[in-house]
């Protein structure tokens, strides 16, 4: 098979000198003390899914794109349609947060240095902190405390909806949208992460498409995407191995 030099040196260029054209998919805020904490050991909270339906046009969700884990602290307001042609009307599954959990789990375990408990002995200690109420009111901080962790991350699946079609066709294409906030047992926030990304075909994001090799992906290989670019993006601990 021969192979296109001047092919590869072309798709080169473009993932090189155009990183931006797509947006940002994945930002990250870090505590303005980073030294004073040393993180070893940090348990997993199963991540929430949020409950408050989104509608879906073809220029993306109509709710904002997450901006940061503060969001999940307050009530989110349903704001009105800003586009027409509205396709449909998106609620996350349940099961969207045990998946993005798991991504998460199993992309941190690989960094070096760090150790992380998994998210059923997070959830054990939830249920008994709660005493019979939801285990999703216990905070963070609490549950990094009893389970003696150096910190604990907690996460929420905003946006997960499903492709429409397959590989080589997809309408809607598979949208994806989650934030995570590592706390200290003090209640200090160390870092904050976020992931949003809705796949667009070529001439809307080049890099994206060569990154899914020219494929519509699924929900899930999104989210997989999101949970090692937020992994990479980490501050504690050694790179992934």
């Amino acid at each position: 098979m021969r192979v296109s030099y001047p092919h590869v040196f072309l798709v080169s260029m473009v993932l090189l000198f155009l990183p931006g054209c797509s947006g940002k998919k994945v930002t990250t805020k870090a505590s303005s003390q980073p030294n004073k904490y040393q993180i070893h050991k940090i348990a997993l909270i199963p991540f929430d899914t949020m409950a408050t339906p989104q509608a879906v046009s073809s220029k993306g969700p109509s709710l904002p794109i997450p901006s940061g884990a503060r969001r999940s602290e307050a009530p989110i307001a349903f704001p009105p349609m800003r586009h027409q042609g509205v396709q449909t009307t998106h609620v996350v599954p349940p099961a969207a947060g045990e998946k993005v959990t798991d991504l998460m789990w199993g992309k941190l375990k690989t960094r070096s240095g760090l150790q992380v408990l998994s998210p059923g002995d997070a959830a054990a200690v939830a249920r008994e902190l709660a005493g019979g109420a939801a285990p999703e009111i216990v905070p963070a901080h609490m549950i990094a405390q009893r389970l003696r962790a150096d910190a604990a991350l907690s996460g929420k699946v905003l946006v997960y909806q499903e492709r429409v079609g397959g590989r080589l066709g997809a309408d809607p294409p598979a949208a994806v949208g989650f934030e995570v906030k590592l706390v200290a047992p003090d209640g200090m926030v160390l870092w904050e992460g976020n992931y949003y990304e809705r796949q667009r075909p070529m001439i809307e994001d080049i890099v994206g498409f060569f990154q899914r090799y020219g494929m519509f992906v699924t929900a899930e290989e999104l989210a997989a995407y999101g949970a090692a670019a937020l992994t990479d993006a980490f501050p504690f601990g050694g790179a992934t191995e």
